[in-house]
């Protein structure tokens, strides 16, 4: 089987398709379990939490532990990309995964899955950040383009598809098959990566890892998330909004933040290098994001609560109604790609994906429990091929306009960004949900009285504060409870649309850099061989004067204006 050899040799560059997909095979593997393990359980949650007992902040924690786990490593294992063996982190962080997904799959209770994803959502970090730089390494910014165009694409079939495999799985053998269908893919990425993937040898330096900053950035970001989630809900585990606790608990969170952005001016090695942002492409990638990421994590967890609890779906069929968002993203994504990788322009068409993303989030919020699904399915395409467009090409034109020797770093932080603000944005969303919805329901029960024992049943077990399971509901409860689910849910994708507006303001503003036609490991060899001229320049202009002084006096020897004894030859030799 051909693979892409360890050398430095810009001969690398010359490489057929089939080599590097082959080379590519376990990456693109890689990436689909990684992007799965989050959105093939996603139709199942309903089901999940209410037979785990958990309520609609469990639901949103079961989702926001493993996010939380993948947003705050995803830049530890990008600088370690750029310090240890790329190849051997890669297969560390597969390993977690496995851990992690086989472990979920014997949860007996809501708490215990939303720590074991915390497992998963490291080594889903590792996976997410790895992959794009091994890409980056081995394809130059020209050719990358319809690889990228192919691995997002990859992407959206895990991400969107996931669902309604999940559902499949779901209807067949129960949820729990959910966290073990990752397991063998992955084993089977991690046998390929072994045998296909072959990486230039990593220079030795030193490797100094800032546990500081990433003690810091962890504590900052986990307490602001347990602020969100928890704040305003003293009934449920929670605290008000204006008691101590929150005040305590935002106040160490903004004071770890701070910490953080101090330690990481300071540390040789920092995760999150600052000078990074004195970069305008990177900056505003960033902020691009931000945007992105709230409208996929929202979308891939939302959307099947709004099929499942406001429309009285089953999980399959939940996954089935996705479908439409699949062949946006999808298409776009691999469309896209190819054109940019044979034009070598892409600005018009992230512009073009970001109105479409706008587009996209406004029209969700007009949903309606009693929408026609045709509506509904030409709203979740127009988005997902607004992020298709949009999501992989941040990454491309960072690392277009990074240093080699800043891959890791650069390439992993716009997905900790990214995942982040999808993390925080699924968390207030989430919160916002669970009161929008108990508000709805409250006034949707306003001088109902039951009529029989199922409905008494029925509003006891609603009291509880569990998720329903709608399809058990009367009928006349059940309107009441999809209605709330519905204009709850539209409501709450009101927080993306302002997002999204702001992420075509950043990528209209971001410089149409051309695309390098060489790959990272090309640029990362004439660095070091631009290192090592710059080293024998010093030396020869060092030793020049010397030289100049020794001609000199040998001129003035050969001319007899000194006189040279023997004895004094052997000493100035010496």
């Amino acid at each position: 089987m051909s693979t892409l050899s360890d050398t430095h040799s810009p001969a690398t560059a010359e490489r057929t398709p089939r080599e590097v997909f082959v080379a590519l095979s376990g990456l693109i593997v890689t990436m689909f379990v990684a992007v799965l393990s989050g959105t093939v359980i996603s139709t199942s949650m309903p089901l999940i939490v209410a037979d785990l007992g958990g309520d609609q902040s469990a639901y949103t924690w079961v989702i926001t532990s493993s996010l939380l786990a993948t947003a705050v490593t995803t830049p530890i294992w990008g600088k370690l990309a750029d310090l240890v063996n790329r190849k051997v982190l890669l297969q560390i962080s597969i390993v977690l995964f496995v851990l992690g997904s086989a472990i979920s799959g014997f949860a007996q209770d809501a708490g215990t899955l939303i720590a074991v994803r915390v497992i998963q959502g490291v080594g889903t970090g590792g996976l997410m950040s790895l992959v794009m730089i091994v890409v980056a390494l081995i394809i130059s910014p020209r050719e990358r383009g319809k690889y990228m165009g192919v691995v997002g694409g990859i992407m959206a079939v895990a991400t969107i598809g996931g669902p309604l495999l999940g559902g499949v799985i779901t209807d067949a053998w129960g949820w729990r098959a959910n966290f073990f269908l990752p397991v063998p893919l992955a084993i089977i990425a991690l046998v390929l990566l072994q045998f296909t993937l072959h990486l230039p040898k990593m220079p030795k330096r030193p490797v100094k890892i800032d546990y500081i900053g990433a003690m810091l950035m962890a504590v900052g970001v986990a307490l602001t998330l347990v602020w969100i989630t928890l704040g305003g809900k003293p009934d449920a585990g929670g605290f008000e909004w204006d008691s101590v606790t929150s005040f305590v608990m935002i106040g160490v969170a903004a004071a770890a933040i701070v910490a953080f952005i101090i330690v990481e001016f300071f540390v040789p090695e920092p995760i999150v290098p600052m000078t990074l942002f004195k970069n305008r492409t990177f900056t505003l990638s960033v902020i691009a994001s931000l945007a992105i990421g709230v409208a996929m994590f929202a979308t891939s967890v939302f959307l099947a609560q709004y099929f499942q609890l406001a429309r009285g779906a089953t999980p399959t069929e939940s996954g089935l109604m996705t479908i439409p968002m699949i062949i946006g993203q999808m298409g776009a994504s691999i469309t896209v790609g190819a054109l940019i990788s044979k034009f070598g322009r892409w600005k018009g068409f992230m512009l073009v994906g970001s109105v479409l993303t706008i587009a996209g989030t406004y029209l969700l919020t007009t949903l309606h429990y009693d929408t026609p699904f045709v509506w509904v399915a030409v709203f979740i395409f127009v988005l997902g091929a607004g992020l298709g467009m949009v999501m992989q090409n941040l990454t491309l034109i960072v690392q277009n306009d990074t240093p080699a020797s800043q891959l890791g770093a650069a390439s992993s932080n716009v997905n900790f960004f990214r995942s982040i603000a999808g993390t925080i944005g699924v968390t207030i969303m989430g919160s916002l949900l669970a009161t929008q919805v108990t508000t709805n329901i409250t006034d949707g029960f306003k001088g109902f009285v039951p009529t029989s024992p199922d409905e008494v049943t029925a509003l006891q077990t609603l009291a509880g504060g569990t998720v329903p399971k709608v399809d058990e509901l009367p009928e006349t409860i059940r309107v009441i409870i999809e209605a709330a689910y519905a204009d709850g849910i539209a409501h709450v994708f009101w927080i993306a649309v302002p997002l999204a507006v702001m992420a075509l303001i950043a990528i209209a503003f971001l410089p149409n850099k051309k695309l390098s036609t060489k790959s990272a490991s090309q640029e990362l060899q004439e660095e070091a061989e631009n290192v090592a001229i710059e080293l024998a320049e010093a030396e020869v202009g060092a030793a020049l004067p010397m030289v100049a002084e020794q001609i000199e006096e040998a001129d003035r020897v050969l001319t007899g204006s000194v006189p040279v004894t023997r004895a004094q030859a052997r000493q100035d030799r010496s």
